[in-house]
């Protein structure tokens, strides 16, 4: 069985993360929870920066869920076709649009039960938009929280739902959400997927993969 660092350990990891990235918060940009939503569906295998970009002049004009839904699924991808899977995520987009308006009053629902029954919304997306727009403790396992916390050794799972049950485990959950976008922050400049920067980790002496293959 993979090893994990102690409770004390993982809290004392958090703390230098915090020093190290003290401004560590959400990096899609949204000025509402639709807009969250609508920014989390398309950073799915796509980086922040570049929905940044397509977000900038789409939320320009489409401000409402029965803005999208004027649009077909192909005019739609053509306005986001440089975040990639364009065909996928204008078809759950405007689906989604339309659970909002039939169901929701087109507002975007605050629990985690009714977000995953949006299409495109899975638990990731849900924990993204219940963390970041309506202030919800939750930890939302993406590719970096998922390779770092199982490289650092916060958790121990083959999985991302088991690896978030772990961090929920092993977590304060005061610190859930704030804990999410720290190990996003690490991830996404040191502790990278290809090559960790490993010699200038802050956090080397907990962490389980650097013990276990570089020393």
């Amino acid at each position: 069985m993979k090893k994990t660092l102690k409770k004390s350990e993982i809290s004392e990891v958090l703390k230098i993360l915090e020093e190290v990235y003290p401004d560590a918060k959400a990096e899609l940009n949204f000025s509402n929870p639709f807009e969250l939503l609508i920014a989390t569906i398309l950073s799915a295998q796509c980086t922040d920066v570049r929905v940044n970009k397509v977000t900038k002049e789409l939320f320009k004009e489409y401000k409402t869920p029965e803005d999208y839904l004027n649009l077909s699924q192909e005019e739609l991808g053509e306005k986001i076709r440089s975040c990639g899977f364009y065909n996928n995520k204008s078809k759950n987009i405007l689906g989604t649009c339309e659970a909002l308006v039939s169901n929701y009053d087109g507002q975007v629902p605050n629990t985690r039960e009714e977000l995953i029954k949006l299409p495109g919304v899975g638990r990731k997306t849900a924990n993204v938009v219940l963390s970041n727009a309506f202030s919800v403790d939750a930890i939302a396992v993406d590719t970096h929280v998922f390779r770092v916390s199982n490289r650092i050794g916060l958790s121990s799972s083959g999985n991302v739902l088991d690896t978030e049950k772990d961090l929920m485990k092993n977590i304060e959950k005061s610190m859930w959400s704030k804990a999410h976008h720290l190990l996003i922050f690490h991830g996404r400049r040191i502790c990278k997927a290809r090559k960790p920067k490993c010699e200038i980790c802050p956090i080397i002496k907990y962490c389980i993969y650097y013990e276990e293959n570089l020393q």
